[in-house]
């Protein structure tokens, strides 16, 4: 197996006395998907955005391409960046956008692209997730959640990216569009030879999309192993969440 393109090693992260993450180990290599499991609150969107430098954690490493970039700022984050592509929660597109522009916003406003090859390369993007040029010139609020999350999934392939970050991908779909928004993220992810982590709650996604899932509790990895195994991991509070049964280790969050 080739080497990790994206470590964590040791992560912590306070907000005053709330101890978020409490010493994350983790990585992922070219051309896997790790899917990070847990529950409201345990740590999953903190642990991303300490990964893409969006918090420096409060101790531990981040390691991306054989390089500590937990503390890079300036031109050194940015080159990180360039080679990393997000699908955010909600999509996040820009409503005073259109959809090519939303999709090329990198190409255009860092790469320094111009336009009319932007927007070649945004409908060429779009047609990879289904999406046909008669959406191009359309705003986000003229297409439905499923075509935004493709429309985000777009932007975050089109400079194509060595590690991709999922964020609840299917939060928000009904199970039919969900799921062709997983064979999406496969498929994309195959194509790339990409590293890919998503987060997420949602079981039917993690065992379709995961080589490898991760279960974060209260700040630590407490299992992980392979997707295949996620049945019979021989952890309590694994398997509780996997059934989803209100009776286990874990408190449900009322």
């Amino acid at each position: 197996m080739s080497s990790p393109l994206l470590e964590l090693k040791g992560v912590e992260k306070s907000f005053g006395t709330n101890h978020v993450l409490r010493g994350i180990d983790l990585d992922v290599a070219p051309g896997r998907s790790l899917v990070v499991l847990g529950g409201s609150g345990s740590g999953k969107s903190v642990m991303l955005k300490n990964a893409l430098g969006l918090m420096t954690p409060d101790a531990g490493q981040v390691i991306f391409d054989g390089e500590d970039v937990t503390d890079d700022t300036g031109k050194d984050r940015e080159a990180m960046r360039a080679r990393v592509g997000m699908l955010f929660q909600s999509a996040a597109l820009f409503d005073s956008l259109t959809v090519w522009e939303n999709v090329a916003f990198r190409l255009i406003y860092a790469d320094g692209v111009s336009r009319p090859e932007a927007k070649e390369r945004a409908i060429e993007t779009l047609r990879k997730v289904r999406l046909g040029a008669a959406v191009a010139d359309l705003r986000p609020a003229e297409i439905s959640g499923g075509m935004q999350k493709r429309v985000g999934l777009a932007r975050a392939i089109i400079a194509r990216p060595d590690l991709i970050f999922f964020d609840e991908p299917t939060t928000g779909l009904d199970p039919i569009t969900a799921d062709a928004i997983n064979d999406l993220v496969i498929e994309q992810v195959k194509e790339l030879g990409a590293a890919s982590v998503s987060i997420t709650h949602d079981m039917a996604s993690a065992r379709k999309i995961a080589d490898e899932i991760a279960f974060l509790f209260e700040g630590r990895i407490i299992w992980r192993g392979p997707a295949s195994q996620i049945d019979r991991s021989g952890n309590a509070y694994v398997d509780q969440f996997v059934n989803g049964h209100a009776e286990g280790p874990i408190q449900p969050s009322l």
